[in-house]
């Protein structure tokens, strides 16, 4: 049973549709806390919807922090949202929850400060296939990122092409956690294949019927594949959608399939990175009797 202490951190990682945000409810309404977004494209307004941010009537059950706060056009990293996140350490306790792992290791482990590439060097790195770019990154660095990710991988070629040095030189030079792991409950769901792509097909189901083709029409004037709020798995599906270039049954499961392959790279990353967190099995038994609270 897993110890949940009042006045301690909490911090929870697990891959999509998993369940996370269930949890930090039940933590922050048993104990009290603030819930804190962790997930790099739940920041952006625009898509509420199609990246599963926290509907209004949870919003109303407890305070939640950093979630569509950001314009859906604008630039964001994870330097940014460690300066978003470091004045709410030192309020009320944090439950933070996300399935960016970068985020949730970056706070845990620390980050290095790299320069912001130029304009030039962020066009240039758009303008390459993905391919190209890990042609020119060296091999401790495809070690440590997921080569499946795009913006990881073009991350790691502007660091190099902007400063000369590898983002493994510069992760080398990381200064100390704004929250060592040994000072939070670390949590992390682990949900294995044939229990999570059913309930990532039918979340998306859900969000369709929420409103989710509403959303996209909403921004379809707006629409720029170059935002990073555009990587929001579903965003581009159901653009395609809108433009006529597929159905919305097409776009529905390759939207799906997306989201079990974000998945599967989220759950390797976990193993990778945080094994010294706790794990959770999912699915588990009853929050009530899987966790105990201490006043």
């Amino acid at each position: 049973m897993i110890v949940i202490h009042p006045d301690k951190p909490v911090l929870i990682a697990g891959p999509t549709a998993s369940g996370k945000s269930a949890l930090a409810l039940h933590i922050a309404e048993t104990q009290g806390g603030v819930i804190v977004n962790a997930d790099a494209l739940q920041v952006f307004d625009g898509w509420r919807i199609v990246t599963a941010r926290p509907p209004p009537e949870d919003l109303v059950r407890a305070d939640h922090q950093l979630y569509g706060h950001i314009p859906f056009d604008a630039p964001y990293s994870v330097g940014h949202w460690l300066r978003d996140v470091a004045p709410l350490l030192k309020g009320s306790r944090p439950i933070i929850v996300g399935g960016t792992g970068l985020y949730l290791t970056a706070l845990t482990e620390g980050l290095a400060d790299i320069p912001a590439p130029s304009a030039d060097v962020r066009s240039r790195a758009n303008a390459m296939t993905l391919p190209d770019l890990l042609t020119e990154l060296d091999a401790i660095t495809i070690s440590r990122i997921d080569v499946q990710n795009r913006v990881r991988v073009q991350r790691a070629w502007e660091v190099f092409t902007a400063t000369g040095r590898t983002l493994a030189h510069w992760q080398d030079d990381t200064p100390p956690p704004l929250l060592p792991l040994e000072k939070a409950t670390a949590l992390v769901l682990d949900a294995p294949k044939d229990w999570l792509s059913p309930r990532i097909a039918q979340r998306f189901d859900f969000m369709l019927k929420d409103g989710a083709l509403a959303e996209a029409q909403g921004m379809l004037s707006r629409w720029d594949p170059q935002h990073l709020s555009s990587k929001a798995i579903g965003a581009p599906e159901l653009i395609a959608h809108l433009k006529g270039d597929m159905s919305l049954a097409a776009a529905r499961a390759a939207a799906v399939i997306a989201s079990t392959q974000y998945a599967k790279r989220q759950r390797t990353w976990f193993r990778k990175r945080m094994a010294k967190w706790e794990t959770i099995h999912m699915p588990s038994t009853e929050l009530s009797t899987a966790f105990t609270f201490p006043t």
